[in-house]
């Protein structure tokens, strides 16, 4: 039970990050000729949308009555909301090897927090792995070219994103009276009123709105985009997520990150026939490497005792 249950989040912090790597390329190529606010607002207005869906068809369950709203709150505004705008803002403001970089410390202080409040200290293997990934994310972006914008608001915001998904990860851990139906849904609804209300302000104030309002109908690719972040990039990656941190744990769910990097420069390679150098290949061994040393499970002792004493139980 306990090995399948590890397998499932194995299974979907893998998936999550893959659906994240195609993101990142879903972005790229719709904000360079759509305001990322706009898109932003589309995408979780789809999203909760889709949600609202499911409920209502009965393929998830939520049920908010008699447990305690604050923790969930405390997911909802790390993620989506705050790591959203620090991404964002941070990519936007300054180079890809600068943000490629500092984005790939979120499984170095996610292992932070968590044993500072979780207070569960991340083994050897696992700092190891998750330092040897690290590294290989920072080789695989900084291969493509270093450059420097020295941008003290950039690099504010991608610190921003670091934390804020270091402590979605915590908080999604210690919120256990819920779901990870339950953790999506609001982070969805979070995100929808917070990023709707951005966008409008921001297409009012460029008298855009009527484009805003009806930009999905009149722009097919934005469409296309906005679908799938919406679905995938958002629904069923951050649905995963949950499921993984609920199953695997904060720091070994957080050793995936690197995941996304690897499907993104693939897909660039694939899509639009970017290069894939020999470097890059080896930054990739190192992150696939590195994900499989923090999650290579080698029990405490403790550990050990617990399993005998319910071997013991189970044959009597």
């Amino acid at each position: 039970m306990k090995n399948k249950k590890i397998l499932i989040g194995v299974l979907c912090a893998a998936i999550a990050e893959i659906f994240y790597g195609f993101s990142y390329l879903f972005t790229k190529n719709i904000t360079n000729s759509v305001s990322p606010l706009t898109l932003l607002s589309w995408r979780f207005i789809i999203a909760f949308i889709i949600l609202n869906i499911c409920v209502l068809l009965h393929i998830i369950k939520v049920n908010f009555k008699n447990k305690s709203i604050i923790s969930l709150i405390s997911v909802a505004i790390f993620q989506p909301v705050l790591y959203i705008i620090g991404e964002t803002f941070g990519i936007k403001l300054t180079s890809a090897s600068e943000s490629g970089t500092i984005l790939a410390c979120i499984p170095i202080v996610t292992l932070l927090f968590s044993a500072l409040l979780l207070k569960e200290p991340p083994t050897k293997l696992q700092v190891i792995g998750v330092g040897i990934t690290a590294i290989g994310i920072i080789t695989i972006v900084v291969v493509k070219g270093i450059e420097a914008t020295f941008n003290p608001i950039g690099y504010t915001m991608l610190m921003l994103a670091v934390v804020s998904y270091s402590l979605y990860s915590v908080f999604a851990q210690k919120a256990e009276e819920f779901t990870s139906a339950e953790k999506t849904y609001a982070m969805m609804a979070f995100g929808t009123v917070v990023f709707t209300i951005i966008g409008l302000t921001e297409n009012v104030i460029s008298g855009t709105l009527k484009d805003f309002i009806f930009l999905p109908f009149t722009n097919g690719e934005f469409l296309i985009a906005a679908l799938f972040l919406g679905i995938g990039g958002s629904v069923i990656t951050f649905f995963l997520c949950n499921i993984a941190i609920a199953s695997i744990g904060t720091n070994r769910a957080a050793s995936f990150v690197g995941i996304s990097t690897i499907v993104s420069v693939i897909a660039g390679v694939i899509i639009l026939n970017e290069e894939f150098s020999i470097v890059q290949i080896c930054g990739t061994a190192l992150v696939i490497g590195g994900v499989y040393l923090a999650n290579i499970m080698i029990e405490s002792k403790k550990e050990e005792i617990e399993n005998y004493q319910e071997k013991k139980v189970e044959n009597g």
